[in-house]
Formats: structure tokens, sequence, C-alpha cells
């Protein structure tokens, strides 16, 4: 990616009654939303309230599940990632994902961060060099592996390895880093140093996460969009959406409240 692209992309999602459907079945329905640019959005919400459906969305992950489809207009930085002339390949470069388990390559710590340039023909060695240093560098890791980059990315811990995926998802520049649940099967010290490596990336990069935890979305999130499926006659809504701040404080609407409190779900 050329220095002018990163100045002049900034990352931003808008979403207009967007509805999914896997075959017959409605999983979520009139999603209209604004994702800003470096900033955490977080979304939240019982299970099976389409959080993960609608994070699919935003990179075209949907797409490789045969029966679902999606209606409504989502752009990214105003263009239409819906549109015939969008290239998934490339929407997936410019968003990255990291998933809810750690999931190195069978390769050492340094091909790993290395791959994504490698497959868009970056060739030099001291080019990739330089990515897989500021990758590592900005997924809080470069300090505890820089002596040893052709270690086996399975040998790191369960931390270690999330944060390397981290950087393994920076390594191709993305405008956006979209990310499910990525601190859910992580110690309590591993999930403190993933949350303070996601405070840090939004200098660089537009964060969506999806989480459970409720002290996670108030602790790292900037804003907070809460979903519900009301019953599995229904499909998913958004309630609201707002800064986090003032949602965990004075939210709008008594289901966002009562769920907030942990008077249900």
């Amino acid at each position: 990616m050329t220095e002018s692209r990163e100045q002049n992309v900034t990352g931003v999602f808008e979403l207009e009654n967007v509805s999914v459907t896997y075959g017959s079945e409605v999983a979520i329905a009139g999603v209209s939303m604004h994702i800003p640019p470096r900033a955490v959005t977080a979304l939240i919400g019982p299970s099976g309230c389409g959080k993960s459906t609608l994070l699919r969305c935003l990179n075209r992950m949907n797409d490789e599940i045969g029966s679902a489809k999606v209606r409504g207009r989502i752009t990214l930085d105003g263009a239409d990632i819906y549109a015939k002339e969008m290239d998934p390949v490339e929407l997936r470069t410019r968003v990255g994902q990291v998933f809810q388990k750690p999931n190195p390559f069978p390769m050492t710590i340094y091909d790993n961060v290395a791959y994504g340039p490698r497959t868009q023909g970056t060739r030099r060695r001291s080019e990739l060099d330089e990515v897989v240093e500021r990758s590592l560098k900005r997924a809080a890791l470069w300090g505890e592996v820089k002596k040893d980059l052709k270690k086996h990315a399975f040998e790191l811990s369960g931390g270690q390895q999330q944060r390397l995926c981290i950087a393994r998802a920076l390594a191709t520049q993305p405008e956006v880093v979209l990310m499910d649940e990525p601190a859910s099967s992580l110690d309590p010290i591993s999930t403190q140093q993933v949350e303070d490596t996601i405070a840090e990336l939004k200098e660089y990069v537009t964060i969506v996460i999806v989480t459970h935890n409720m002290q996670q979305a108030a602790r790292i999130s900037d804003l907070t969009a809460f979903m519900l499926r009301e019953s599995m006659e229904e499909p998913a809504q958004l309630v609201e959406v707002g800064e986090t701040r003032v949602m965990f404080t004075n939210p709008g609407d008594k289901r966002t409240e009562a769920y907030i409190t942990g008077r249900f779900g």
C-alpha cells in the first residue's frame, strides 16, 4: 500500500437497512448505523442476536455461506462493498479479521506476519522486515519475540498467538480490523494485553469488535451498538447505537438498560 493511500483512506462504514437471510430464515433485519473511523465500535447483545452475522457482512465473509443473502447497502469510504466491481479478496485485504480463537498459520512468527504482504507481491527482504517489525510493534508483541522470529507460532502462548494474529491482520495495512470475541478464550492477563493493544490500534485503524463482556465493551470501545432478538420468530435488530459512556450510564431504550444491568441475556 502506498503512503498516499494510507493517508487518504479513512475506514468509514455506513450501513443502510441491512438484512441477512439464511435460506428462508431472516437472521437480522433493518440495521442502519454509522461506524466512524479510527475508533472502536463494540457490538453487544445476547447469544444469537446477530452480532457475528453483522460483523461478517462488513468483509463479505457471509459470501462463503451458500444460503446467506445480504440486502440493503453497506459502503466503505463511500463505495458499495456488495457492488459487482468490488473484489471480495481485495475487500478482505482492506478489512482484516481476528477470530475468537487464535489461528496462527503453522509456520514461523516472521512468516505469519509476512504472509499477506508476500501474497500481495512484496518480495524484498528489507521491505518484509520493515512490515513485520511495524506490525508486531503495533500488536504489542515485538518486544517479546524480536530475538526469535524464526520460532514456530504454535510455541507461543495463547495470548501471544492472538496478538500475532492481530499483527498478521495489520501487515496488509487494512483500514478496518474486525474482531469476533478476540479475548474470550484467553486468561485475564492475556485479555488485558489484547485490550491494551486494541486501545493503541485505533490510532491507525477502525476497529469493530463483537463481545459478550460488558466490562470489556465499557473499557475499550468508543461507540456501542446493542442488538437483540426478541423471539425466535423475529429477526434480530439493532436496538440502539451511541457513545459508550452514554449507553452505559443513560441508555435510551429500556431493553438496553435491562441487558447492561444484567436483568436478561
